[in-house]
């Protein structure tokens, strides 16, 4: 399980530190890709690869599902651990979120995202004035 918040730096060459606890479940490699609200999704190889086949079940001729490839696999990339516990991020992919020096890695149970400082904070401004409606969701949802 990948839980908790763990703030982190990015190098000059792109390196960042995944948290000690998110390691093991990690293995020595694991893949990069976007994330839908400008971060990144860190996902170990076996959930990588049962999101995929999920994925490859949509239908091509659904734009959205085709969308949904470009969004997922186009900029996907499979990193590894270094033996400081750091991976080095893609120049892509540091852009798209907006990665400069200080970055969160936030646990999302069966995976884990990569957040600038800025966007986090914002998307939490965000989530603490929705506190009922997420509520709903989850009720809707049957949780």
């Amino acid at each position: 399980m990948f839980l908790g918040e763990f703030e982190h730096v990015i190098d000059d060459k792109g390196r960042v530190a995944i948290p000690a606890r998110f390691r093991e479940a990690l293995g020595e490699r694991f893949v990069l890709t976007r994330g839908f609200e400008l971060c990144l999704q860190a996902f170990p190889l076996t959930m990588w690869e049962q999101l995929a086949t999920k994925v490859d079940q949509l239908p091509l001729g659904s734009p959205q599902a085709r969308n949904m490839r470009r969004i997922l696999f186009a900029p996907a990339a499979e990193v590894e651990l270094d033996r400081q516990g750091r991976i080095v991020i893609p120049q892509g992919l540091r852009e798209y979120a907006g990665l400069a020096e200080e970055v969160l890695i936030t646990g999302m149970n069966t995976y884990f995202e990569v957040w600038s400082q800025t966007q986090w904070q914002t998307l939490q401004a965000e989530l603490q004035g929705s506190g009922s409606s997420i509520a709903e969701q989850m009720a809707e949802l049957g949780i």
